[in-house]
């Protein structure tokens, strides 16, 4: 062996190395450490054939605890495997026809190779309507609504085959919401789908059922920061402010106008100038320039108890947080006593170890975030026990690990900014000047008492 190779074979090796990681790298699943089997499952249920083709139920199924799908709402594509058409469709629509020119007589819904289907509005007339469907696209996360996490359309399709053997899964289905994010693998054939009546007394089966599993990830999400985290105490004067820039800069060249002054005169013309309903933000101008800031104020301190305050603000002048919820993570979630006018769930992700809690809105109440403005807050208190072996307020124990909104994970400000407990000779200081104080009131009592 030559000298030329003892020296490139470590270099190979790391090559190798490489392309052997990204082969065992899943393509179409993601991980979540805080949801670790939550997906959205898609169901494509086959209920009768026809004379070119079939009717199937699609139904999305979002078993994610935490992380659901909010306004402008999903949007489900899928490339056909032959050259189906959509000939009708019942609870959602394609946004597109395509070309239906060779048709003569019934022209299709849509006739696109690829197309893309959108829910429904609510309202929509009843006869257009289907089970679980006409929500605006908005699917709700499982542990906070699982009534209303399940979406659904039906679909009449042609030219794809009329048997089992004859007729293909749809490929490579995407699912936008409306950015990026999910993966979906393959389709997989499993057993038929079972419905039962209404009154229970009959039992049916599709005729061929498929399912197909999106998984989250945020690295593919690829988004900016929407919310940030700020902090105070009662021991402590100190504000600690969002970080500054956290979700953009003001001064942002490439994004002119993204925000407004609270107190602008131009304000409402701001609002429903341009872009008012294509969802893109407009913020109040801040330092840290997030749509959400979550503030966590450390409020009171009790013998066996301490008390925390939560404030979400919205600075978002063009949107309403519907469902909105929080993940936050924090040590003494394994002894909370209580929380006040928010839903509380724990999410346990790692096994025996209670330190991550889920909080979202009591329904008509303040499960609505509204947009920025005097309403566009909503704030509880949170009550823990004190645990002796792990309770303290010094090094910044008492302030959240990690906070999420929404699923998007906020920005923090460093540690070391945290608001801190006084130094041991300010305490001291206090505490001597304190004592010196009462001493002086008490002597001056007596003193009053003999003169009297």
């Amino acid at each position: 062996m030559n000298r030329s190779s003892l020296n490139l074979s470590p270099f190979a090796c790391s090559i190798g190395l490489f392309f052997a990681l990204l082969v065992l790298i899943p393509s179409s699943e993601a991980y979540d450490p805080l949801d670790p089997t939550g997906n959205i499952t898609i169901k494509w249920d086959i209920m009768q054939w026809t004379a070119d083709g079939y009717v199937g139920v699609v139904t999305m199924y979002n078993y994610q605890k935490y992380r659901h799908i909010q306004s402008p709402g999903w949007t489900l594509g899928w490339t056909w495997s032959k050259k189906e058409v959509i000939w009708s469709m019942v609870g959602g629509q394609a946004t597109e026809q395509g070309d239906c020119s060779k048709f003569k007589g019934n022209i299709p819904h849509c006739c696109k190779r690829d197309p893309s289907i959108v829910d429904l509005l609510p309202g929509t007339p009843y006869n257009m309507q289907i089970a679980n469907c006409c929500k605006g696209g908005v699917l709700s996360s499982w542990l906070q609504d699982p009534a209303n996490a399940v979406a659904s359309f039906q679909v009449s399709v042609g030219q794809s085959g009329t048997t089992n053997k004859t007729v293909k899964a749809p490929k490579n289905v995407t699912l936008k919401t409306p950015g990026p994010g999910y993966t979906c693998g393959a389709a997989k054939k499993v057993p038929s789908s079972i419905f039962i009546s209404q009154d229970g007394r009959r039992i049916t089966q599709s005729l061929l059922t498929w399912n197909i599993t999106c998984t989250y990830s945020q690295f593919l999400a690829r988004r900016t920061p929407t919310c940030c985290v700020s902090m105070s105490s009662f021991y402590n004067d100190t504000i600690v402010n969002c970080p500054t820039c956290s979700c953009g800069c003001q001064n942002n060249i490439t994004k002119p106008g993204s925000c407004v002054e609270a107190k602008s005169p131009y304000l409402q013309q701001s609002i429903n100038g341009p872009g008012k309903n294509s969802y893109t933000p407009l913020v109040q101008c801040t330092s840290h320039m997030c749509p959400i800031r979550v503030h966590w104020h450390v409020k009171l301190n009790y013998k066996e108890y301490w008390r925390v305050k939560v404030a979400v603000t919205n600075f978002n002048y063009r949107m309403n947080y519907s469902q909105w919820n929080l993940v936050i993570q924090h040590p003494n979630f394994n002894n909370l006593t209580t929380i006040f006018s928010f839903n509380y769930a724990s999410l346990v992700p790692y096994g025996s170890i209670n330190d991550t809690a889920m909080l979202w809105g009591v329904k008509y109440y303040n499960d609505l975030l509204m947009a920025a403005g005097p309403d566009g807050n909503v704030q509880s208190e949170i009550l823990f026990r004190k645990d002796p072996d792990t309770f303290t307020f010094s090094k910044g124990w008492a302030y959240p690990r990690k906070i999420y909104f929404n699923g998007d994970n906020c920005v923090m400000p460093p540690p070391d900014q945290y608001p801190m407990l006084p130094n041991s000779s300010r305490r001291l200081a206090h505490q001597v000047i304190n004592t010196i104080f009462v001493a002086c009131m008490s002597l001056a009592s007596m003193l009053i008492l003999r003169g009297g």
